[in-house]
């Protein structure tokens, strides 16, 4: 028995075939502004895939990191006039509100970059002390002219990386840098932020390096799996890999895969866009269930839209699933959705199974609780 799914680096659907004890690791937020559907849709995807291997007799660690020390982190606390800590913590817990509201299993652990920066200061030692980075201007770069890989997960030509790159903030025209892709490991701070102390100077982590620093703490050497959004692959993911084998020596990840990208009025729903459905707002109106109903009918490899008419669908379909809970006969529904997930966790499937299921009077209980959403009456 075995789950096959999506590894985007092999740009296949592949057997994910992991050991008893699954090690996995998904990118978490920055913790500046309320969950919203976008960030929701990827975390309740690796809830589903944790609660199927779970189904199948694994224990998972799944980690699920807090970004604490970034730029748009310490520009929402300065525009507030708030310390980016207390910013940080008070969205911290607005998030993790949601995610029980959505019924997410408690994760292994949540580490917050700040926790970090003694084990980021190790990774970096061993980075340069392999000779895969160099100082120039008071920061360290990682040298992706070492990495001969770099790229392998995205799969883009050079110059879509820079096109990329400089899209999201990745300074490809530092005069300091070797090459437009070198990324920073660590650089000075500025007045209002953080800063610590380290061989090289002053200052604090890049991003890239705090989910390496932090896997390795928490889930060791190698990964089963990686996740996150769609829009990690690129530069986060594959700054992650290479940096993290050029410290450890060893393979980072065995497995990659990404969630969807929601949008909203033709475009990708963004904090930095501001067209952002929140769940706590959604909350207010509609049962958490149906919001993650509402998710998981579309299926985690395709980017889709937001309309007000797919979460009334999905309170339709959730007061049908409740009305029919316990009262259905014998059948194969929970098979069914086993099978669904199986085929690289089709969730849009197996939601249209369980309707069905509704239809011809199956029980359905069991089948739903797979998918994290529990029919007992509220």
């Amino acid at each position: 028995m075995s789950i096959r799914l999506y590894d985007t680096a092999r740009q296949a659907v592949v057997p994910f075939e992991p050991d008893h004890d699954v090690k996995m690791y998904t990118c978490g937020i920055t913790p500046y502004d309320a969950t919203h559907l976008g960030h929701a849709a990827t975390f309740v995807v690796y809830d589903v895939l944790q609660r199927r291997l779970i189904d199948m007799g694994h224990t998972v660690k799944c980690v699920r990191n807090v970004t604490d020390v970034d730029d748009p982190l310490f520009a929402k606390a300065r525009q507030l006039g708030v310390h980016y800590l207390d910013l940080a913590a008070g969205e911290e817990a607005r998030f993790e509100r949601d995610m029980t509201a959505l019924n997410v299993l408690p994760v292994y652990s949540t580490p917050r970059a700040s926790s970090a920066i003694p084990d980021i200061r190790g990774f970096i030692g061993m980075v340069l002390e392999r000779g895969y980075a160099y100082q120039a201007g008071g920061s360290v770069y990682f040298d992706v002219s070492k990495s001969p890989q770099f790229g392998s997960i995205s799969h883009y030509s050079e110059e879509k990386m820079i096109a990329v790159a400089r899209e999201r903030g990745g300074k490809v025209d530092d005069p300091n840098k070797r090459h437009p892709l070198d990324f920073v490991l660590w650089h000075p701070s500025e007045p209002d932020e953080p800063s610590w102390e380290t061989l090289w100077g002053p200052g604090r982590p890049g991003w890239h390096i705090e989910c390496s620093a932090l896997a390795l703490r928490e889930l060791g050497t190698t990964i089963d799996l990686h996740g996150g959004g769609s829009d990690l692959i690129f530069p986060h993911h594959e700054c992650e890999r290479a940096q993290s084998e050029a410290a450890t020596g060893e393979l980072f990840v065995k497995h990659w895969m990404h969630g969807p990208m929601v949008f909203m009025d033709g475009q990708k729903m963004s904090k930095s866009l501001g067209n952002l459905v929140f769940i706590d707002k959604l909350r207010e109106t509609y049962d958490p269930r149906a919001i993650r109903l509402a998710i998981i009918q579309h299926h985690y490899r395709y980017d889709w839209s937001w309309r007000d008419g797919l979460i009334d669908d999905a309170a339709d379909w959730l007061a049908q699933w409740i009305a029919a809970a316990g009262t259905g006969r014998g059948g194969d529904v929970l098979d069914s959705v086993r099978a669904h997930l199986d085929n690289d966790l089709d969730t849009a499937s197996a939601v249209t199974a369980i309707n069905i299921g509704v239809a011809e009077g199956h029980e359905i209980t069991a089948a739903a609780a797979l998918l994290g959403i529990d029919l007992s009456t509220r």
